[in-house]
C-alpha cells in the first residue's frame, strides 16, 4: 500500500469513527508500550475503538470534516503532543475506568519526569559493602549489617515533577524498585459537541443537588435584600407576611385562627403560668436525675475517703 493510500485509509477510518461514535476520549500516551496498547485495545473491545496517528494528519482530517460537522472543531486545540483517541458510545465512567486501570510498573529512567514522589524506606538492601560510596554520594545514611549495606532512615529520593538523575535511576534499578506506573492519561472528553475535563465524570447527583440548593439560597438572600420578588424568595416572604399578620391579630381585636390560642393565654394569666409551670416540670426530671447522680458519686467518693483514713488510723 502506497503512502497516499495509507493516508486515504486512515482518513476514511477517522471519518467513520467520528460519525459513528458520539463520545471521544483524548488520551496522553507517553511511556505507553505497544504491548500495553494491545492490552488496552483488548479490554475496550465491544465498548470502544482506539485510534492513533500523526497530529498533522489528524488536524488536516478534522479541518475537512468540520465543513460537514462543525461541532468537531472543538477537538482541534487538543490535538497536540503525544495523544490518541478512544471512540465510544458506552457509559463514559465505565470506559474511563477501563482506560486508566490498564497501568504497568516501569523502572526509573534517567531524564524522565517523576509522576510521583519516590521514597526509599529504611531497609537492608542486600548489596555488598563495596557500594557504600555510591549511597554516600546520594546522601543516603547507611551502615553495614550482616555483611550488607543497610539504609538506616527513610530517604525522599525524587520529588514529583523533578527529573530523575542518572545516579537515582541507577540506585533504584540496583534495588529492583520500579517506582512509576504508566498508562493512558485522559486529557479531555468530547461528548455530543462539547468538551470537558475527566473529573466532571466524578460529579454525583448529591453534588448537583447541593450546588442547586446553594444557588437557590443565594438567589433568595439577594432577592430579600434587594426587595425584588423571585420564586426562591416566595416562601420566606410568605412566612414574614404571616408573622406580621399574626402580630397585628394579637395586638388588635381582630382574631385569626392561628392567634386564638395565643390570645387565650394572654387573656388568662393563670393559664399562662400553668403552661410555664408544666414546661418547667417536664424539664425538671432530667435535671433532677443528673443532680441526684452527681450527688451519689460525691457520696461514694466521700465514703471511700473515710474508709481509707479509717484503715490507716
Amino acid at each position: 500500500m502506497s503512502k497516499g493510500e495509507k493516508k486515504a485509509a486512515y482518513f476514511a477510518k477517522l471519518e467513520n469513527y467520528l460519525t459513528t461514535y458520539k463520545s471521544i476520549f483524548i488520551v496522553g500516551v507517553d511511556n505507553v508500550s505497544s504491548q500495553q496498547m494491545h492490552m488496552i485495545r483488548r479490554s475496550l473491545r465491544g465498548d470502544g475503538e482506539v485510534l492513533m496517528g500523526k497530529n498533522t494528519m489528524v488536524r488536516r482530517a478534522l479541518r475537512i470534516l468540520c465543513q460537514e460537522h462543525p461541532a468537531l472543531e472543538v477537538l482541534t486545540p487538543f490535538v497536540k503532543g503525544n495523544v490518541g483517541f478512544v471512540f465510544t458510545n458506552a457509559d463514559l465512567k465505565e470506559v474511563r475506568e477501563k482506560i486508566v486501570s490498564n497501568r504497568v510498573a516501569a523502572p526509573a529512567r534517567a531524564g524522565a519526569v517523576a509522576p510521583v514522589d519516590v521514597i526509599i524506606g529504611a531497609t537492608n538492601t542486600g548489596i555488598e559493602p563495596g557500594k557504600t560510596s555510591f549511597f554516600q554520594a546520594l546522601g543516603i545514611p547507611t551502615k553495614i549489617a550482616r555483611g550488607t549495606i543497610e539504609i538506616t532512615a527513610d530517604v525522599h529520593l525524587v520529588k514529583v515533577g523533578d527529573k530523575v538523575g542518572a545516579s537515582e535511576a541507577a540506585l533504584l534499578n540496583m534495588l529492583n524498585i520500579s517506582p512509576f506506573t504508566y498508562g493512558l492519561e485522559v486529557v479531555q472528553i468530547y461528548d455530543n459537541g462539547s468538551t470537558f475535563p475527566s473529573d466532571i465524570l466524578d460529579i454525583t447527583e448529591d453534588d448537583l443537588v447541593k450546588h442547586l440548593m446553594q444557588g437557590i439560597t443565594t438567589v433568595a438572600a439577594i432577592s430579600l435584600a434587594a426587595d425584588f420578588l423571585t420564586l426562591p424568595a416566595v416562601p420566606h416572604i410568605t412566612i414574614n407576611v404571616f408573622k406580621d399578620i399574626l402580630a397585628i391579630s394579637i395586638a388588635t381585636d381582630y382574631t385569626i385562627e392561628a392567634a386564638k390560642s395565643i390570645k387565650e393565654l394572654l387573656d388568662n394569666p393563670e393559664a399562662l403560668a400553668a403552661a410555664a409551670a408544666a414546661a418547667s416540670a417536664a424539664a425538671a426530671p432530667a435535671g433532677g436525675a443528673a443532680a441526684a447522680e452527681e450527688k451519689k458519686v460525691e457520696e461514694e467518693e466521700e465514703s471511700d475517703e473515710d474508709m481509707g483514713f479509717g484503715l490507716f488510723d
